[in-house]
């Protein structure tokens, strides 16, 4: 009786490694400067710290327009918000006021 022994190679070992190695560098590949990975995460947090510095000097300005619209509107008007925006609509002055003229930028 004769049987036959199948010799084993010494590639089907390496099949499996082959396969993960190079799926393992794809998504190491991708985490590193993909489009969610380690770079952009850097890139959006320097972009957030610079639209919160925006959105702050935002609120600071909305503040002082509500400040200025609740002194003009709570029902008791205050008389030197009325004098000071009279005499600023009508360009108007007294003798002993002195006048600084703004440009259209630095007005606020």
């Amino acid at each position: 009786m004769h049987t036959k022994q199948k010799r084993k190679s010494w590639l089907q070992p390496l099949i499996v490694p082959a396969i993960t190695l190079p799926c393992l560098a794809y998504f190491a590949m991708h985490a590193q400067s993909g489009r969610y990975g380690i770079e952009a995460g850097a890139a959006l947090q320097t972009e957030l710290q610079q639209k919160s510095s925006v959105y702050d000097e935002l609120v600071s300005q909305r503040e002082a327009l509500e400040q200025r619209v609740e002194l003009l509107s709570d029902g008791t008007l205050e008389r030197d918000m009325i004098d000071e925006r009279s005499r600023g609509s009508l360009n108007l002055s007294t003798a002993d006021e002195v006048t600084i003229l703004l440009g259209s930028r630095d007005r606020e």
